[in-house]
């Protein structure tokens, strides 16, 4: 039971992020995004995943990472257009 609810709490967190991400890369604009929270996002996600890992558990690791690659690609997005 326990790992049918982190498994669906992982697809929630996750699939969250997509607008943002969608948002962003279609209107080039990221001006109001804060450069400061997508770092500490950034930087939760991997010691999230790193922790995953650790416990071997395979919706913190695939979550953390999904959601890993769609900020670095808000990052990016970020710092091309400010």
């Amino acid at each position: 039971m326990v790992f049918i609810i982190g498994s669906i709490a992982a697809v929630f967190t996750t699939v969250a992020f997509l607008p943002q991400v969608v948002k962003a890369h279609k209107s080039q604009h990221t001006k109001d995004l804060s450069l400061i929270m997508l770092v500490m996002l950034l930087v939760g996600l991997v010691l999230w995943t790193v922790y995953g890992l650790f416990l071997m558990s395979l919706p913190i690791i695939l979550a953390n990472t999904i959601t890993l690659a769609m900020c670095l690609y808000l990052l990016y997005l970020k710092i091309k257009y400010g």
